[in-house]
């Protein structure tokens, strides 16, 4: 339930953890109530991508930056058609945006789409909680919808966790489109939205691959009725273990040995038809500035990261799967997450982070170019 009120920045809101915890501050864009997982992102630039990432579909987002809002809000860098976060909470909210791109303050972004935010809190204090005690369930209440603190936390531990949640195909496009390539067209990929950001088939195009976007549900026939030279599988929400369509459809793909690559929620998705479990991370990987090992290379890449949930592979050995033998090609530098699998006997692989990263970093575009290559190599 949300409602909208000029002024929002003098209206009282809490943030309620559902261990019990309670921070009090003010609205921030629209005035209500909302829940969600509450999770940290280091990012210190790329909120307008960050807001409207399907990825964070139903998750509560603290930024770790002290002020959010300096460049306002402008009509090129969202990555969906709406921002996708439950919550917004910062501390420190920009009072006027400074930008030439700017069209409007992002209070009034998410006032306008009804997104119920708090500012004003301790947000690093908020931070180091979640990271001892784990992300964990959440909600966000303004103005008439705040009530006795009990209430507010049983209302909270009522919501559904994220762990066994099953979100792709409430973000996901219901109808197939086209992105075209740029400049002379080289490939033809059908990509599997499960939560894809713009920005990712616009990569493709870069590189003269004319972009396929099918829904969720798409199955093999509908993947092959395209003709593709190669087939991608897109980031997206909730818990890897849920998505058994994704997973039969991409052992059919596997099967046909059709060059593949994924990224975030399809890493976890190789990882599944290739045999590996998934598990949910205590806090996860959200922001900017990860750093990631690609181990093909040695080379180290500063990373963007949305996952909650990772791929239990071995990172010592070769393992042996039904398509061949299977590696973790790259590992997160903090805690040793597997951030990437590739097949070394048909062509496919994945990673956990996103290479398209529309805000930065960028050292990771390179992976596109990978996918181009084993086209090229499976069409000689």
């Amino acid at each position: 339930m949300t409602t909208s009120t000029r002024g929002a920045a003098r209206v009282p809101a809490v943030l309620v953890l559902e261990d019990g915890r309670i921070f009090r501050g003010r609205a921030y864009g629209a005035v209500g109530e909302t829940f969600g997982e509450a999770v940290f992102s280091t990012g210190m630039t790329g909120y307008q991508e960050t807001l409207t990432d399907p990825s964070y579909d139903r998750q509560i987002v603290v930024a770790t930056a002290p002020q959010i809002g300096n460049t306002g809000w402008n009509d090129e860098d969202d990555e969906s058609g709406r921002i996708w976060v439950s919550g917004y909470v910062v501390r420190d909210p920009a009072r006027v945006p400074s930008n030439w791109r700017a069209k409007r303050s992002l209070d009034d972004e998410l006032e306008r789409q009804g997104v119920v935010g708090i500012s004003g809190i301790d947000t690093r204090a908020l931070t180091r909680h979640l990271r001892e005690r784990g992300s964990m369930r959440a909600g966000i209440f303004s103005g008439e919808a705040i009530a006795a603190e009990a209430e507010l936390v049983e209302r909270v531990q009522a919501q559904p966790p994220m762990k066994g949640a099953s979100l792709y195909e409430e973000v996901a496009t219901k109808e197939t489109y086209v992105v075209p390539a740029i400049g002379e067209k080289r490939f033809t990929v059908a990509a599997i939205d499960l939560g894809i950001k713009g920005m990712t088939p616009h990569r493709m195009a870069e590189r003269g691959i004319e972009v396929h976007v099918l829904p969720a549900t798409a199955t093999a026939d509908d993947v092959y009725a395209v003709n593709p030279d190669g087939v991608f599988f897109s980031n997206g929400p909730g818990d890897p273990a849920t998505a058994h369509g994704p997973v039969a459809l991409m052992t059919a793909v596997l099967e046909r040995k059709t060059p593949l690559f994924g990224i975030c929620f399809g890493n976890q998705i190789l990882g599944r038809a290739l045999g590996f479990g998934t598990y949910k991370l205590k806090y996860g990987h959200r922001g900017i500035n990860q750093p990631v090992q690609d181990r093909t290379t040695g080379k180290v890449e500063v990373t963007a990261h949305n996952h909650g949930f990772a791929v239990d592979a071995p990172l010592d050995k070769v393992s042996e799967t039904k398509f061949g033998r299977a590696e973790v090609s790259h590992v997160c530098l903090n805690d040793n997450v597997v951030e990437g699998l590739q097949l070394l006997d048909q062509p496919a692989f994945s990673v956990q982070y996103h290479p398209e990263a529309a805000a930065g970093p960028h050292d990771a575009a390179y992976l596109f170019d990978r996918f181009v290559s084993l086209m090229e190599g499976q069409r000689a």
